[in-house]
């Protein structure tokens, strides 16, 4: 697809957009390909052939399309110098993620990686794009840079509330739920409604964020200043883990830490832990149960 073709169209409400350009031996950029995606299609445009250069300002500046790019900056440098105009309005994936919390500074193939299970390949970021003809290996990869821009558009955009997290969930309510777990939605919910900053309405997301445990979660530090016993919490893990292996169970799917602490807090049995997870587990951990507290916990 040419560019002249792009312009025919009825008017994107975005592009996606990106650059490669070289500047081993000059000071400014040199501005060797521009990569622009429209909904279902995808143009490489060589900025090298004469008149490309005026011809994509227009788009560049067009205030009713927005450009998303990720982490823009040294992009907009070579887009100024070669085509003298700046994208706008634009929206940067990268300072999206960072305000949203997903991560700072992360790179775009971490970015589509992580949150669209998407793994781009690596084997031209050091290519000589300003070669020409460029490979097929070299526009596959150019194409790529551009191809899930909107996607992650999407999803970042969906977090739209535009408030500080501690207005959504009051960092004081935060940590006592850290700490302590309720031990089933009910409880959780009876402790939203007794605080004043509660997101009430949050109610069942926060016990599914309580109840999921983490990748990492068993190598996690003690909470500072808990006086929990360490040692008789890692027995309590390397007894989960010994049953979790004797029934071929990943890590982290019969009993997160933060459930053997709730289990220990309270000597009550968590909802999360009820049903066949107990089964699997009560013959393990009463007796260590007992023997730490010197009583058996809670039916």
């Amino acid at each position: 697809m040419h560019l002249a073709s792009l312009s025919a169209q009825p008017k994107p409400a975005r592009v996606a957009l990106d650059t490669e350009f070289v500047r081993e031996r000059t000071y400014w950029p040199q501005l060797a390909l521009v990569q622009i995606a429209v909904e279902g299609q995808i143009l490489l445009v060589d900025p090298l052939v004469p008149g490309m250069a005026a011809a994509l300002a227009p788009l560049l500046v067009d205030a009713n399309v927005l450009k998303v790019m990720h982490s823009a900056s040294e992009d907009l440098v070579a887009l100024k110098h070669t085509c003298g105009v700046v994208p706008a309005p634009l929206f940067d994936t990268q300072i999206a993620a960072a305000l949203a919390g997903v991560g700072a500074g992360i790179g775009y193939q971490r970015l589509v990686q992580d949150t669209l299970g998407v793994a781009l390949q690596k084997g031209e970021t050091r290519s000589d794009w300003l070669r020409r003809p460029l490979s097929p290996a070299q526009l596959e990869y150019a194409a790529d840079d551009v191809r899930h821009l909107f996607a992650l558009h999407d999803h970042l955009q969906a977090r739209a509330s535009d408030r500080p997290r501690s207005w959504i969930l009051d960092n004081e309510l935060a940590t006592a739920l850290a700490r302590t777990p309720p031990p089933d939605r009910p409880a959780l919910q009876a402790q939203l409604d007794a605080h004043p900053k509660a997101p009430r309405k949050l109610g069942d997301a926060l016990w599914q964020a309580l109840i999921t445990p983490l990748d990492d979660e068993g190598e996690a530090p003690p909470v500072r200043g808990d006086e929990r016993d360490k040692q008789a919490m890692r027995r309590l893990q390397d007894a989960v883990s010994r049953r979790s292996a004797e029934l071929g169970l990943p890590d982290g799917v019969l009993a997160s830490r933060r459930w053997l602490e709730s289990l220990v807090d309270s000597g009550e049995w968590p909802q999360a832990l009820t049903g066949w997870r107990r089964g699997e587990l009560e013959t393990e951990l009463g007796p260590l149960l007992a023997a730490e507290t010197g009583t058996t916990t809670a039916e």
